[in-house]
């Protein structure tokens, strides 16, 4: 680092300096003219200290500024990005030339060394996530290349990145199109390819699509796409199995040495819980690998669905979005009713009741439904009567003079623990068109919770925009603005589907009618079935007499695998609730058990839940390289083979833009706060103390 400094005057002109030197020098003179009993050499020597001591605190007065410029050089960064999921591993070449030196990650670990100490060289694997280092462990069951180039991008932000060197197959089953997050980079990136284009002799099954639930009697479909590379006049014989039991099979004929095929196969939910089965294609002879000829699917029977009652007083697009969004489970029906036809509806039949702008208030049949525990969702709108909807409840408040509406965003909250939105959710209904909300101020008289607050403009309110509460051991939530059709057309716009309405309304939905029973002590797992690897999340209920949640007492569970291996845990409070997060546990069926006393009673709750494997790095065995030469070509970088790794080096020293950079760095600050200056004027005034104390003049 280099470090330079000088003195600015800022706003006083610089011709004070010689005045103050004058002045210094004149008083110098005064001081020491006339003393005979001092040798002429210490009278010189004297005036000078003084001369230099006035002139520094006449300067000082005048206050200049110090300007200190300082220059940090940063080497360029070289950020190496090593593919670690096991589609690296499966499908390697069978004749794989190594470069010089030894294999390709030994090959990458000498890059460090062979560009030497000019080069900021940092080292990183990834499958769904970044770590520090190479590896050869080559076990990640998923690869997302855009997250690993966008956690990147965001660690080494304003830093000086000359070049990314990320070494893969090509191969993502997870997150976004890598070379869009590529562009991002403000760098060259070279790749490396890795992993073989050319397809193996395989059988696989590329994907697998089905309905996670279905109901007990009804027929369901699954729809699997069916490939076999290199295995043109073979027969392949896929079957569908349950407990060893084979309830579906097909053979078809291999017609090409790329074949693919989407073949249905129809089976029966003939008893109720969750069912697991096996779908396999049979193995040829000399397969490259048989890891991608079984999937395992799990479907969720159901007894009966559950129906909720949607009722609204004028035609409006929401009615539309919010049944659709509802429907979109196969668990739910959702019958829409005018307010006007109401007469033929049968109160005990409905497991919720959605008032869209309209009140209970005066009207029997709704009253009725209300009276009878039904869970109530209120939607508010311009057609609302407020001061009707602040009579039926007490979650929402809304106190307004005028009739008037205004737009609001939505802004999801972090502290809400009810039930869980995914983040990618999260984030679309963050930037979803504004809502319309009743002008005026809001207050929430019951406890409960917030999960969205409504934000006007850029201003965030504290006021509530989506709700969840309790009333009298019934569970209520309220909605206070229209306009969820525009959420549906944006998120179709920008990205082609529902879902994230799908999975608001459905969280909601499952949160409301959860304890229709009205058991007093409810656990339930956040999904039925768990992805390996992924944290398994439990909620539990408990209710006192008044059917109130309480959490006072603990609940203790205890999670069996089928092999019979026991996980005990205790759950946490969290508001007036429990939760659990079990981490992540192997693959399996497990059996639950939980157990908690209030008072002299004790409860019990139990249940199932699956963690099923996942086989995604197995469905792709032909390399990707298209891909990755367009990374590279983008950003001026260039792909090259693993037995070209000993010139990457050469490549990045050749590369004008990969370069080290100097940061200026200037700073202001006053004279007088620079130390020595001080110390300066302490020595020399004590040194001419000491000289005048030694001649006997003081």
């Amino acid at each position: 680092m280099q470090l330079l400094f000088s003195i600015t005057w800022g706003t006083v002109s610089g011709w004070w300096a010689p005045a103050c030197l004058v002045l210094g020098i004149l008083y110098g003179w005064l001081l020491y003219k006339q003393p005979v009993s001092l040798d002429k050499k210490f009278r010189y020597l004297l005036f000078a200290g003084r001369a230099v001591v006035v002139s520094i605190i006449a300067l000082l007065l005048l206050s200049p500024l110090v300007k200190t410029v300082s220059y940090n050089p940063q080497k360029p960064l070289v950020l190496v990005l090593q593919d670690n999921s096991q589609s690296i591993k499966l499908f390697a070449p069978s004749k794989y030339p190594p470069p010089a030196g030894g294999e390709t990650l030994d090959a990458l670990s000498d890059l460090k060394k062979e560009l030497g100490s000019d080069y900021d060289v940092r080292e990183f694997h990834f499958n769904k996530d970044v770590a520090d280092g190479l590896t050869k462990d080559f076990s990640g069951k998923q690869t997302d290349i855009a997250n690993a180039l966008h956690q990147l991008n965001e660690r080494f932000v304003n830093q000086n990145i000359g070049a990314v060197v990320l070494a893969t197959d090509g191969l993502y089953n997870r997150g976004t199109d890598p070379q869009y997050e590529a562009r991002n980079i403000k760098s060259t990136i070279y790749t490396i390819a890795l992993g073989d284009t050319i397809a193996k002799r395989d059988l696989l099954m590329g994907n697998v699509n089905y309905n996670k639930t279905a109901f007990l009697g009804n027929d369901f479909e699954i729809e699997v796409l069916a490939e076999a590379y290199q295995a043109k006049g073979e027969t392949m014989h896929l079957s569908v199995t349950e407990d060893g039991r084979q309830v579906s099979a097909q053979n078809m004929e291999i017609n090409s040495n790329d074949f693919h095929k989407a073949v249905t196969l129809k089976l029966n939910a003939d008893k109720k819980g969750t069912r697991k089965f096996n779908i396999s294609i049979a193995p040829v002879q000399n397969e490259v690998s048989t890891q991608n000829n079984t999937e395992t699917i799990y479907v969720d029977v159901l007894d009966a669905k559950q129906k909720i009652l949607l009722v609204y007083d004028g035609p409006h697009p929401d009615v539309s979005a919010i049944r659709q969004s509802i429907q979109n489970n196969k668990n739910y029906e959702v019958k829409t009713s005018f307010l006007a036809d109401l007469a033929s509806v049968k109160p005990g039949d409905y497991s919720l009741l959605i008032l869209f702008q309209v009140s209970a208030t005066g009207n029997n049949i709704l009253q009725n439904l209300i009276k009878a525990k039904v869970p109530v969702w209120y939607m508010v709108g311009a057609q609302s009567n407020l001061q009707a909807f602040d009579q039926g409840q007490q979650l929402v408040k809304i106190s307004s003079g005028q009739e008037q509406m205004q737009e609001v965003f939505a802004q999801p909250t972090a502290d809400f623990t009810d039930f869980t939105l995914s983040d990618s959710t999260r984030n679309k209904i963050a930037v979803f068109p504004p809502l319309l909300a009743p002008y005026g101020s809001y207050s929430s008289p019951l406890s409960g919770s917030t999960l969205l607050k409504q934000r006007i403009g850029s201003v965030e309110t504290s006021y509530p925009l989506l709700s969840f509460g309790d009333e009298g051991g019934e569970r209520v939530a309220v909605l206070t603005g229209e306009g969820l059709w525009r959420w549906q057309l944006a998120e179709f716009q920008k990205y082609g589907n529902h879902h994230s309405l799908e999975e608001l309304f459905g969280q909601g939905v499952q949160y409301l009618t959860a304890n229709a029973s009205r058991q007093r002590f409810i656990v339930y797992p956040s999904k039925r079935v768990f992805d390996e690897g992924e944290n398994v999340l439990l909620n539990a209920e408990l209710y006192n007499d008044a059917l109130e949640l309480i959490n006072t007492p603990d609940v203790k569970i205890n999670l069996k695998s089928e092999k019979g291996k026991d996980y005990s845990f205790l759950f946490t409070r969290v508001n007036q609730n429990y939760q659990l997060n079990a981490g992540t546990l192997p693959v399996g069926e497990y059996t639950y058990s939980a157990s908690t006393k209030n008072g002299d009673r004790v409860f019990n709750s139990s249940g199932q839940l699956t963690v099923k494997p996942l086989n995604l790095e197995a469905r792709q065995s032909a390399a990707n390289h298209q891909l990755l030469r367009t990374i590279a070509k983008q950003s001026g970088g260039q792909m090259i083979q693993p037995s070209q790794i000993g010139q990457l080096a050469n490549l990045i020293r050749k590369n004008e833009n990969v370069k080290t950079v100097v940061y200026e760095d200037k700073r202001y600050s006053d004279l007088v706060d620079v130390k020595w200056v001080f110390v300066l004027i302490l020595l020399l005034l004590s040194m001419e103390w000491f000289l005048r104390k030694r001649e006997g003049v003081i």
